[in-house]
Order: structure tokens, then C-alpha cells, then sequence
């Protein structure tokens, strides 16, 4: 290589790498402006009961939609009969900034109604009572590619880390069915069964740690916000995982589409 030309790479190759660096740096920092849009349309969804120790059971995540008194979480999240104590109360925390305090929030509990529940994808729709909470907005999950740079805010651990909303960054890191063939029969159990009579359906492998108390919590774009799923923690390891005799850490989202078809049957898009 010539002296010119070394010179000429030179030249070009510094602002190449300067802009390089200044669009990753850009990228950064648009990550915490997006978390603090998000943030306020994540609820906690669980129970209350006046007469009980404590009062508030946390059982899982949720976030707004629709006209910002409905709430998406999973399915498995909402307590089945045999889980409700007597006068305990469906409800969900949101977080509204306090009067007169900028930049001061307070948690506010609302009781809340299931509108649908849709099992075969562990989601469920609920409704709220009070004031409109902000919406996030749903992404076509078809877009979705692997290796894409998502986050997830929830309420992990069932609150023992406080009910200050928690988000982790992380990659998808595959597109994969929720229920794949076992190797054996003494591999399957009930709910691997169901799902593979109903239909397998795709679901999101991420690169990254959600705890029990996530489930629920969108799963968005880390520069947009906008919703791409919604992280499951139970329902989809009791299938995927269902012959592993060590259960992984890797967590898994539902796909955004089936919250599109849930919102559409009830005419809420």
C-alpha cells in the first residue's frame, strides 16, 4: 500500500469510528429517556384482602392499554377461585405523581375486573376503576428479529426488592415454539399435552434474567418503548421446559400479536 493511500484510509477511517461511537453513544442514551416513558404504565397486579397479614398480596406485572383503564398481564397471574380468600379483592397499584411535589409519585390502589382471559396464550385482560393511567403503545410482534435489543420492567421477587418498578435490557435471542415434540412419553405431562393439541405457537427466547413477580410486564423496544411482548415466567417453562429435570434461567415473552387479537375481540384497539 502506497504512503497516499495510507494517508487517505487515515483520514476517513477517524470520523468513520467518531461516528460510530457517537451513534452508539446516542443509542445509550435514549434508553433512559424510554424507561422513564415506560414506567408509568406498569401496574402491580394482585390481591387485598382488609382482614388480612399483610393486606396486599403482589402476584405479577401488568402494564396499560387501550383507553388507560385496562391492563394486559398473564392469565396465570389472575388467582383462580381456589386461590381467593374470602372478601380479598382483584386490584392493581399504579403509580401517579404525587400533587404539588414535582417529580414526586405515590402508589395508588385500584380494584380492578377480569374482561377476558385467554389461556391458551397466558393472557389476560383486566379493567380498572379511577382516573386514566398513560398507555404504552403495542408493536406488531412479526417485526420482531432475533438478536433485537429489548428491555422489561416489572416487579420481580413479589416485591421484596420494594414496589419501585425494575427493568433489564437484554437481546432476543431466539424465535421458538412453545411446545416442541418430547423425546419420550414419560417427558410429557398435562400441559405440554394441551399445548400441542391446541397448537404450538411461537414465542420470544431473551438474553436476560426475569424473577417471578415479571410475569406480565412488557417486554418493548429499547429505543422506542413500544410493546413487543409480555414476559412469562410459569406457563410457558412449565411447557418448554417440561423434560428438563434442572429448570434454566432463560426467560420468555409472549408474542405482542396475541394482546392485538385479545384487545380486537373486544373492540378496545
Amino acid at each position: 500500500m502506497t504512503e497516499r493511500r495510507t494517508r487517505a484510509l487515515r483520514r476517513w477511517s477517524i470520523p468513520a469510528v467518531g461516528l460510530l461511537l457517537w451513534a452508539c453513544t446516542a443509542v445509550q442514551a435514549d434508553v433512559p429517556e424510554t424507561i422513564s416513558r415506560v414506567k408509568p404504565s406498569v401496574v402491580i397486579v394482585g390481591t387485598f384482602n382488609a382482614t388480612s397479614s399483610p393486606r396486599f398480596s403482589l402476584r405479577g406485572s401488568g402494564f396499560v392499554v387501550g383507553d388507560g383503564n385496562l391492563a394486559i398481564t398473564n392469565a396465570h397471574v389472575i388467582p383462580d377461585g381456589a386461590q381467593v380468600e374470602v372478601d380479598s379483592k382483584l386490584v392493581v397499584q399504579v403509580r401517579v405523581e404525587t400533587k404539588g411535589s414535582a417529580g414526586q409519585s405515590e402508589l395508588l390502589m385500584r380494584q380492578a375486573s377480569v374482561i377476558e382471559v385467554d389461556k391458551l396464550h397466558d393472557l389476560a385482560l383486566l379493567q380498572f376503576d379511577g382516573a386514566p393511567v398513560p398507555k404504552l403503545t403495542l408493536r406488531d410482534s412479526d417485526t420482531v428479529r432475533e438478536g433485537q435489543s429489548i428491555a422489561f420492567t416489572g416487579f420481580p421477587i413479589g416485591g421484596a426488592l420494594g414496589f419501585s418498578a425494575v427493568t433489564h435490557r437484554g437481546i432476543v435471542s431466539s424465535i421458538t415454539p412453545i411446545a416442541l415434540p418430547s423425546a419420550s412419553a414419560q417427558q410429557l405431562n398435562a400441559r405440554n399435552i394441551a399445548s400441542l393439541r391446541s397448537g404450538s405457537f411461537n414465542i420470544f427466547q431473551l438474553d436476560a434474567t426475569a424473577y417471578p413477580g415479571n410475569s406480565g410486564g412488557p417486554m418493548f423496544d429499547a429505543e422506542t418503548g413500544e410493546v413487543l411482548g409480555v414476559i412469562n415466567m410459569v406457563f410457558v417453562k412449565g411447557t418448554k421446559e417440561s423434560a428438563l429435570t434442572n429448570p434454566t434461567g432463560i426467560s420468555y415473552a409472549i408474542p405482542s400479536k396475541y394482546v392485538f387479537q385479545l384487545l380486537h375481540r373486544q373492540k378496545t384497539e
